[in-house]
């Protein structure tokens, strides 16, 4: 019995102290920039810790921005009155890459505080892993993904960990496509064609 007592006491006290986290992380003061992009309206949100989110809304087709003049590129279309460093370190980056992909690579990243990329999860461990090792102009396979983040079974959990990733285009999961060569799904399958788009940008 004393062994049942320990074991419940430890997993109150974890309990606790996931509460506790989350609660400090939702007490963040997050601020949200808007951009006109190429994909259409991007929302980057943060705090002073770092990015918590971003969102391609998808508003319009890429096809109908991807020409010449300001929507060629990505600027700034409602922005807060002050911003921390890690979110204007966001929006420069986002700024280089549809401008120019290639100089975006030259350019710091900003940090990152959402608790899908903290810690030694698999989701997390993948998505480090893909943003470590895969870069501009590369794919990768879901499987070598799997193989590479250290679990070469866990090919669904990629695809997993794909899905939950709350900053795409800082972490590129466009770049991750199936064994066959096809793109595969992006953004739930309603962003496949922003997804070649991208693939198409990084490759010019």
């Amino acid at each position: 019995m004393c062994v049942l007592f320990l074991s419940a006491s430890s997993n109150f006290t974890w309990q606790q102290g996931r509460e506790m986290k989350q609660q400090r992380e939702s007490q963040c003061t997050q601020k949200t920039i808007s951009l006109l992009s190429p994909l259409g309206k991007i929302q980057v949100s943060g705090c002073e810790n770092g990015v918590h989110t971003i969102r391609i809304l998808m508003d319009v087709a890429p096809a109908e921005r991807s020409g010449a003049g300001p929507m060629g590129c990505c600027v700034v279309n409602d922005s807060p009155g002050e911003t921390s460093p890690q979110l204007q370190r966001c929006v420069q980056w986002l700024r280089a890459y549809f401008s120019e992909p290639r100089t975006a690579g030259t350019l710091p990243l900003p940090a990152f505080h959402h608790p899908a990329l903290r810690g030694d999860a698999f989701t997390s461990r993948v998505l480090h892993t893909l943003l470590r090792e895969v870069k501009l102009g590369e794919t990768v396979s879901y499987k070598r993904l799997a193989e590479m983040a250290g679990n070469p079974k866990a090919v669904r959990a990629v695809g997993g960990a794909m899905r939950r990733n709350p900053v795409p285009l800082l972490i590129p999961c466009h770049r991750v496509i199936s064994s066959s060569g096809h793109s595969g799904p992006y953004m739930g399958g309603k962003g496949d064609h922003l997804k070649q788009w991208l693939l198409t940008h990084e490759s010019q």
